[in-house]
């Protein structure tokens, strides 16, 4: 499978193998991606008296969210649900029904992190009216909004609500619309073999607790599906933009986009709809973690280039939050990327005459073409209002992001016309409708 070098291969193993040694992992598995397919496995411990290989599984705990989310969005794309639709308009009768679909894919819905039950991840689940009755409105720990705060609940209620909007348990609307799509035919509810047993690692001796495995019902899609390294890999090659037909390249877009912080004035992660967001040395990672009682994993992938890395354990505890990051720091200083080879494009005469140098109010910006008809706005001092456009059959541009996300751009005979903002050639260019009248210069 090694599509890196034997040096590249060598550290990326190296780095695995102190981690599965150092941390007492029983088995560890870690993948790296790389446009649009596995470029490197390895695997060091023990499933059943061999050594893992990709066909292995394990349980992905809260990385089944994501998978989840998926359907929500492809609801929301059929216009059957809206992002700011209450959740009482879809799943009546809970204690939380003022909270939108919105907050509640991005943990900002104000919810308790675990439901009132006994402790879930480790006992047979309930089935959901069983669980909505031992709920009350002492489990809203937050009015709606106000923060991020992670709740396996505000899953299990997403969970019903795909049920009640495709009529089939959400497990089946997953491998329906999800997994069988994407060809992750190894990725299911309970363990099919191979596959890894969970364990706990004694804090203070080399000894093994078998963990608990159970079908959690009600609770399922908060952490549920079990998958392997191959099938993760997939999923990662879909979160880098490679859908398959199975979402919209906007709406993954979307779901990738950080609406909340985890971490306060550190800025370095998030959540987006269903999806985790990091940020590490200069890239911005998106996938989700995953833990249940004896397995952790997490996928990670950079949408911009397309590289990613996973690993998945068989241990309650242990694997450090790094390996991910030092996985494609490797590659990265190993196997830098090399920037594509720049040629020149035809364009379109009308639309090169509008380079070059435009001013809102006094502050000069430049314009540039960029690929298929699209332009850039950009500051030419510093930081400022940039954005991309992107055209529109009806003539004008549509902001991509930046300031001017979602805003028009419409070219005049002699200006720029950015929502209401002039742009004109000469700072207050008397030729142009300036509000408020250009006015002269004075010395």
């Amino acid at each position: 499978m090694d599509k890196v070098g034997q040096t590249t291969a060598r550290a990326l193993l190296r780095r695995l193998a102190a981690e599965q040694s150092e941390r007492r992992v029983p088995s560890l598995t870690a993948m790296i991606v790389r446009d649009g397919a596995p470029a490197w496995f390895g695997a060091r411990g023990q499933v059943g008296g061999a050594a893992p290989g990709d066909d292995t599984q394990y349980r992905i705990g809260s990385i089944t969210k994501s998978m989840l989310a998926v359907v929500v969005m492809r609801l929301r794309d059929e216009g059957r649900v809206g992002l700011l639709d209450t959740l009482d308009e879809h799943v009546p009768g809970t204690p939380f029904g003022s909270a939108t679909i919105a907050q509640l894919l991005s943990h900002t819905g104000g919810l308790t992190a675990e439901p009132p039950t006994e402790w879930w991840e480790r006992t047979a689940g309930l089935e959901f009216d069983d669980l909505l009755a031992e709920l009350g409105p002492d489990n809203a720990r937050h009015r709606p909004g106000r923060l991020l705060h992670y709740s396996n609940l505000g899953y299990a209620l997403l969970g019903r609500l795909v049920e009640q909007q495709r009529k089939t348990p959400w497990l089946e609307a997953v491998r329906q619309e999800v997994l069988e799509p994407l060809g992750m035919t190894r990725t299911t509810p309970r363990p099919v073999a191979p596959h890894a047993t969970g364990y706990a690692v004694h804090p203070w001796a080399d000894i093994l607790l078998e963990e608990p495995e159970h079908d959690h019902k009600a609770m399922g899609p908060a952490g549920q599906l079990w998958a392997t390294p191959a099938d993760l890999g997939r999923w990662a090659v879909f979160l880098g933009g490679d859908t398959g037909g199975v979402l919209d390249p906007a709406t993954l877009a979307e779901m990738r986009e950080p609406l909340s912080v985890a971490d306060g004035d550190a800025w370095s992660g998030g959540f987006g709809l269903g999806l985790q967001v990091q940020r590490d040395n200069g890239r911005r990672l998106v996938g989700h973690g995953g833990s249940m009682p004896g397995f952790l994993a997490t996928v990670y992938i950079d949408p911009a280039d397309g590289v990613g890395a996973l690993f998945m354990a068989n241990t309650t505890a242990g694997v450090r939050q790094t390996l991910l990051n030092d996985l494609i720091g490797i590659l990265d200083e190993l196997e830098p990327r090399l920037p594509a080879e720049w040629s020149p494009s035809p364009v379109d005469p009308a639309l090169l005459a509008l380079t070059g140098l435009w001013h809102w109010g006094p502050s000069p910006y430049t314009l540039r073409l960029l690929p298929d008809r699209g332009l850039s706005l950009t500051p030419v001092n510093g930081p400022g209002r940039a954005s991309r456009f992107v055209p529109q059959d009806d003539g004008t541009w549509l902001g991509l992001d930046g300031y001017y996300a979602g805003e028009v751009l419409r070219v005049r005979d002699n200006h720029l016309d950015v929502n209401t903002f002039i742009l004109t050639r000469e700072p207050y260019s008397p030729d142009a409708p300036v509000p408020g009248g250009p006015g002269e210069w004075q010395s």
